[in-house]
């Protein structure tokens, strides 16, 4: 006769399933899932105040053209420790080919390239560096959480509704791009995992009532795909 905990299956060790309590903010535009999955991370670690967000965004002059060394430079305006990890330190010329990339390319190569130079006199944190799920999954073992650039034509969710009722990756009234064959960046906060089932735990900007959940190699196909550069914003909850 087996026991009560044999019958549930198999018992999962301390760090096996992680699901902290992190915010959803949904973006407002197309352009700014970086900004609310950053204001996540900041209600998180009980720093967000909207006032003070709107004069960081007016200081470091951040527009509608969003890249993760914009977030890392916001981290660090709000003295949050952090660790930004990619594979180019600066813009990736091969990118100016990408549809997703071409329109503000040349205006923009300029400034990013000027912020990872920059970035150790002002405290950002940026290493070129691979990163790996075990990695990743230590890191919100810890209650830590991470802002993580994916390809959203390769990202699913295996909670939500199928991307032919409701697009996963732009808010209502604007242009779905889920099926798009070309690469369509967009920011995600990680906030646990479950070994049993290989599982990633996210919050999707796009969405503002609902955490979202995909396998472990449909994000790992996601982060790394061609466009990303692997970027991953590691955000400490000591800070």
């Amino acid at each position: 006769m087996r026991t009560e905990a044999e019958a549930a299956g198999p018992q999962l060790e301390p760090g096996d399933f992680v699901q902290l309590p992190v915010p959803i903010i949904q973006q407002l535009y197309h352009w700014d899932c970086g900004l609310a999955c950053s204001k996540m991370v900041l209600r998180y670690l009980g720093q967000l105040d909207d006032g003070e967000f709107e004069g960081a965004l007016q200081e470091l002059r951040l527009t509608r053209s969003i890249w993760t060394i914009d977030l890392a430079y916001l981290m660090s305006h709000f003295g949050v420790r952090h660790r930004f990890c990619t594979q180019t330190l600066g813009v990736d010329k091969g990118y100016k080919n990408q549809s997703f990339y071409r329109k503000h390319f040349d205006t923009e190569e300029t400034r990013v390239n000027q912020l990872f130079a920059q970035a150790k006199s002002c405290k950002v944190l940026v290493e070129k560096c691979t990163v790996s799920v075990q990695d990743i999954q230590m890191h919100l073992a810890q209650g830590h959480v991470a802002i993580v650039l994916v390809n959203s034509g390769v990202l699913h969710c295996d909670l939500c509704s199928s991307p032919a009722k409701y697009c996963c990756f732009a808010p209502r009234g604007h242009r779905c791009f889920c099926r798009t064959p070309d690469y369509q960046g967009h920011f995600i906060v990680l906030r646990g995992y479950n070994r049993a089932t290989s599982s990633i735990f996210y919050n999707n900007p796009a969405y503002a009532d609902r955490m979202c959940s995909t396998s472990i190699s449909n994000f790992e196909e996601a982060r790394t795909s061609y466009g990303t550069d692997e970027d991953i914003l590691f955000v400490f909850l000591d800070s």
